[in-house]
């Protein structure tokens, strides 16, 4: 069985990740979307909520697991059989950090492929942090992000702005 982990902060999961995990669901037997909880990113949204939204997203896909994770990736795909680690890509400035980390989780653990996957066309453009901005600045983020997250994002900018 062919195993693969997708990691990321998913701060939050937007459909260009949803693009790209649909995919690699059809490439592989079984794919961990590994939720990364990083040390040196401060977090818009609480893992455990991040977790959920990622769950519900990927919920039509059978061979699809989510978990919340910290420390090494390669360690997760080591306790889990997995082979590859699957990396997003949407441009070229993409390419040089994810190649270099490539490379350190090759060196880490050398049994572990990374790949790169594309995203869509229509995601090239697309990123978390991204679409952050444009929901807390009361933008129109449909068409970026899951429906569910996407009323998740306005319900937190009209909470704090009741708090203001």
């Amino acid at each position: 069985m062919t195993i693969a982990v997708y990691p990321g902060s998913f701060d939050p999961i937007t459909l260009g990740h949803v693009d790209i995990i649909t995919r690699a669901s059809q490439m592989f037997e079984q794919v961990i979307m590994a939720v990364v909880k990083n040390p040196g990113k401060q977090p818009n949204i609480p893992i455990n909520e991040r977790e959920e939204q990622v769950r519900q997203s990927v919920k039509h896909l059978s061979n699809v697991s989510v978990q919340a994770f910290e420390g090494l990736t390669v360690d997760l795909a080591k306790a889990h059989n997995a082979k590859v680690i699957i990396r997003g890509l949407r441009a070229v400035s993409d390419f040089e950090y994810e190649f270099a980390m490539s490379q350190m989780n090759k060196r880490l653990s050398p049994s572990v492929e990374t790949i790169f996957m594309m995203a869509g066309l229509e995601y090239q453009f697309l990123s978390s942090s991204m679409t952050n901005e444009v929901a807390k600045l009361g933008g129109n983020i449909h068409g970026l992000v899951p429906e569910h997250v996407g009323r998740y994002l306005v319900a937190r900018r009209a909470e704090g702005a009741q708090a203001s």
